[in-house]
């Protein structure tokens, strides 16, 4: 719970301070790099550290976590310019890609999927918890401080995280050999890297026809090909294609792509929206955005009952249902801004993404035994990473290519005037339908599978 807490008060906490970054710093249309270099740190470490908990144990991944995610926290909050900000949310990126599966990982190992239903209500707690936590604590310190302490909180939750884990988790592994896939993760950092700079540059820093922009995609590309096939190789691979090839793992990690987009799409653009639209204060901005992540836990906690009646499946589908009510009611109202209507759209997406991320998560690590539950966990929480970084990429491009139809005064500006943040956000939010739709698509391609009511 603890180290689940890191992970959930960071998710939050950073979003109701970009204005306030960016206004310090410089470079509006750079902020989507805030939470990109992340997500990528993130996504690409995470099937490595998955491998090495199947290998090694949890906790000394989870301890390196921890240790990384401290030292990007301390850095971050003495950043000097807004490329070294970025530069230093990688190193936090890599130690979240340890610190989030490792705790579900954890779980899974010493419950049972019955007993999960219960345990996931004191997990979700944590993101209640951190949902008004995290928020609040960036409008404060924004508003108040100085966004540094966003950062500089980190330091007391990793140190007490680590004390309680080493004190309290004590587990059994069997140690043996293990080869590590640098091949593979060298090729799928590689690759993503050049995919998201495309992305995020295109029609930016250089045209999106321009030899630079095809040089990154089909570079990116090359080496996404070349990753596969060295995964065919591999003795240990970083990522096992197997994973991709059972019909449950494949469309619940096609789920949590779409999971980690509409998740980024939010909490990244309703603060921006609102304050460079409305010009309210940081600390209204984070209460309204945690309406969402209130959502979430509240949901999350009453899935372990649903799911065990109904199934996996049917709990997902039922999440969707909510998740395209929200988004939807925020796209279609973008153009008169409300507060209210924003906490209450962003409260009906959290409700349903709490019946469709966890439900989807433990169909997946129920199906596989302990040895291949970390490679599993790693894989689907991977698959949100890359679609939260693909997808702030993404949406970053929509909102910059409206910042820069405005005029470079507006697109290079430490600020944005209210009408152009106005039209990119509604862009945005249109985008986030569309990934909703294609999320609820791979909802229904999940097979019909009943819990195992049996140890795991």
């Amino acid at each position: 719970m603890l180290t689940t807490g890191l992970v959930a008060i960071d998710a939050t906490i950073l979003a109701t301070a970009v204005p306030t970054i960016v206004k310090d710093l410089g470079g509006f249309a750079q902020f989507p790099w805030l939470f990109s270099i992340y997500l990528l740190a993130q996504a690409v470490s995470v099937p490595v550290y998955a491998k090495l908990a199947d290998t090694l144990g949890r906790k000394p991944i989870v301890l390196v976590g921890i240790g990384l995610f401290l030292l990007g926290s301390v850095l971050c909050g003495l950043a000097w310019s807004m490329p070294a900000l970025i530069a230093f949310r990688a190193i936090q990126g890599l130690g979240a890609g340890a610190v989030q599966p490792m705790a579900v990982t954890i779980a899974g190992d010493i419950y049972t999927v019955v007993e999960r239903a219960k345990v996931q209500g004191y997990l979700a707690s944590v993101w209640a918890v951190s949902s008004v936590v995290g928020p609040t604590l960036g409008g404060l310190f924004s508003q108040f401080l100085s966004w540094r302490w966003i950062f500089f909180v980190n330091i007391p939750l990793c140190v007490l995280a680590a004390v309680m884990l080493l004190r309290a988790f004590h587990e059994s592994v069997e140690p043996r050999r293990h080869r590590i896939d640098f091949l593979g993760a060298g090729l799928l950092t590689g690759a993503l890297s050049l995919l998201i700079l495309a992305v995020l540059e295109g029609g930016q820093a250089w045209a999106w026809n321009s030899p630079a922009s095809i040089g990154a995609f089909g570079l990116g590309t090359v080496l996404l090909v070349g990753f596969g096939f060295a995964e065919r190789r591999a003795a240990e691979p970083v990522l096992p294609l197997w994973v991709f090839r059972r019909h449950l793992l494949l469309s619940s990690a096609l789920v949590s792509v779409g999971v980690g987009a509409i998740l980024i799409g939010l909490t990244s653009f309703v603060p921006t929206y609102l304050e460079g639209a409305l010009g309210t204060a940081p600390l209204v901005a984070g209460l309204a955005l945690a309406a969402l992540t209130i959502g979430w836990p509240i949901s999350a906690s009453l899935s372990g009952r649903l799911y065990l009646r109904i199934g996996f499946r049917s709990t997902a589908l039922i999440g969707m249902v909510f998740v395209m009510l929200g988004v939807v009611a925020l796209a279609a109202t973008s153009g008169s801004p409300s507060v209210y209507i924003v906490a209450a759209s962003c409260f009906v997406v959290g409700l349903g993404l709490g019946l469709v991320a966890t439900p989807t998560l433990i169909a997946a690590q129920s199906s596989v035994e302990w040895d291949e539950r970390g490679v599993v966990t790693g894989a689907n929480l991977f698959s949100r990473s890359v679609g939260s970084a693909v997808g702030v990429a993404i949406f970053g491009a929509v909102a910059n290519g409206i910042f820069l139809a405005a005029g470079p005064t507006v697109s290079r500006a430490s600020t944005a005037y209210p009408a152009t943040v106005e039209a990119a956000s509604g862009a945005v939010f249109l985008a986030v339908v569309i990934t909703a739709a294609f999320t609820v698509a791979a909802a229904v391609s999940m097979p019909r599978t009943p819990p195992r009511n049996r140890p795991v």
